[in-house]
């Protein structure tokens, strides 16, 4: 979500917890699944640095990078770990891509020695002033629109239960939005 001044906010913590070390729960958006989960060898932070792989893919590319309407085989294609991305994809932002979604976590990003410092200077992002960024002092590229603090218009509507609506399925894996 983006906030009054276009800066993201994280929302949906219903099933976050605080770990010391690993957990073994199983929970989440199945496209989004790091391997280790779908694994059951217990899982620590690394999975949120996995996950803003997908976050960063499908936000470039309007899709998550593994799709498949059966579970099974959409978690083999996790598993695999093969990602095909258009040549539209920004070179750089790839790089960082590619390192966020790498099976073994003694080489993710974010996993690492240098944690989150490793992002921050990857070619794609190495010229972000994060200074400025966390103190909002740069210009936000999208400022939404509101008339009031509770104005839910730049939201779309959903109903209350799935039986009140039909959840659209993928059509196929070349454009799985094709139909939204």
């Amino acid at each position: 979500m983006l906030d009054k001044c276009g800066y993201l906010k994280l929302t949906d913590f219903g099933f976050a917890k605080k770990i010391d070390f690993k957990t073994y729960t199983l929970c989440g958006t199945p496209e989004y699944l790091a391997p280790e989960v779908l694994l059951n060898k217990g899982h620590g932070k690394g999975v949120d640095w996995w996950t803003l792989g997908i976050l960063m893919y499908e936000m470039m590319c309007g899709h998550p990078p593994f799709i498949d309407d059966d579970i099974m085989e959409l978690y083999k294609k996790i598993l695999e770990g093969k990602v095909s991305f258009p040549r539209t994809y920004d070179k750089n932002a790839k790089t960082l891509t590619k390192k966020l979604l790498t099976a073994d976590l003694t080489k993710r990003y974010g996993c690492l020695k240098g944690e989150a410092e490793d992002l921050k200077r990857s070619r794609w992002l190495m010229d972000t002033n994060w200074i400025k960024l966390q103190k909002k002092e740069l210009s936000a590229p999208i400022i939404p629109l509101f008339s009031e603090e509770s104005d839910t218009s730049n939201f779309d509507s959903y109903p209350e239960s799935d039986e009140e609506a039909e959840i659209p399925r993928y059509i196929d894996n070349k454009d799985p939005f094709h139909n939204f």
